[in-house]
């Protein structure tokens, strides 16, 4: 089998691990353990696989002293505040919503490309703004059936995706100087330091005694196909594949979460979502034209 091949299954697996990610999440939280004590395990435990990975792979081992700086700033966005706000905003609003939101992370870092990579600005890219907000606020505004999305929950995701389109863009100068596997070990590392001390009382808090097997088996799957997996395939499909490839997979995340919601969760997908959700694939389509 070819290496595009492999990275293009790698890429599909990614997307589809992310998504029942959202549905397995809000089977382990807030029951089995809060929200922050399951991005404290995430963290932690992948942590300690990206070092044990680094030790057979014989790859460098330091970072230069002046990128320290920026690697605890991509640790702050794309770990700290992403992750943690994500499982959080997770177990206040419904999968779909939250899977319709983080589509908008692809629109975002085009808006954050404009000011900070000082790339060219066009109408067009403005109106993909303008539908791609729309569709957040419809989504957001709109009464949900099941009674399980809610605003603040919305809100957080929404913030999330920000923190991660800005990890996006901060990470990048990184990935010119350092191996992939070399700029997430180290991203990890601070990430995991930074969020001890908000996700330790949840942890500590945990229903461990009174936890059944298939919580358990969704933790692991959270753990280790929805972090260590996804980090891991997500890399070797930018090596084989490029970032404009690889992100374009994004849009498979809200077909498989509509899907597991649906046949586990008893999530109904509605006119409105339907609606946000084609104003929001628009406007990331509109947004990341002619980049």
């Amino acid at each position: 089998m070819r290496a595009t091949t492999k990275a293009h299954i790698a890429v599909l697996l990614t997307n589809f691990f992310f998504a029942t990610n959202l549905s397995l999440v809000k089977h382990i939280s807030p029951a089995m353990i809060g929200p922050y004590g399951v991005n404290l395990l995430r963290v932690g435990i992948t942590l300690i696989l990206f070092w044990l990975l680094w030790v057979f792979s014989k790859q460098e081992a330091g970072i230069d002293k002046k990128d320290i700086p920026r690697f605890v700033g991509c640790a702050l966005t794309g770990v700290v505040i992403n992750q943690m706000l994500f499982i959080k905003g997770l177990t206040l609003t419904s999968t779909i919503h939250a899977a319709l939101l983080m589509l908008t992370t692809p629109l975002l870092i085009s808006v954050l490309a404009l000011w900070w990579l000082r790339e060219k600005f066009t109408y067009t890219k403005l109106l993909g703004l303008l539908l791609g907000i729309s569709g957040a606020l419809l989504l957001i505004l709109s009464r949900d059936a099941s009674g399980v999305a809610s605003v603040r929950g919305d809100l957080l995701i929404l913030i999330n995706a920000i923190s991660y389109a800005i990890y996006f863009i901060m990470v990048k100068p990184l990935t010119s100087r350092y191996t992939p596997l070399h700029v997430i070990r180290w991203v990890f590392t601070f990430g995991f330091i930074l969020i001890v001390p908000f996700s330790w009382q949840d942890a500590q808090q945990a229903a461990w005694q009174s936890a059944t097997l298939s919580q358990w088996g969704a933790l692991a799957s959270v753990v280790i196909c929805g972090t260590f997996l996804t980090y891991s395939f997500n890399s070797y499909s930018l090596k084989h594949l490029g970032a404009a490839t690889t992100g374009s997979y994004i849009y498979t995340q809200p077909i498989f979460a509509a899907i597991i919601a649906a046949l586990f969760l008893q999530e109904g997908f509605s006119l409105e979502k339907a609606l946000a959700g084609a104003l929001i694939f628009g406007g990331v389509y509109l947004g990341s034209r002619g980049r």
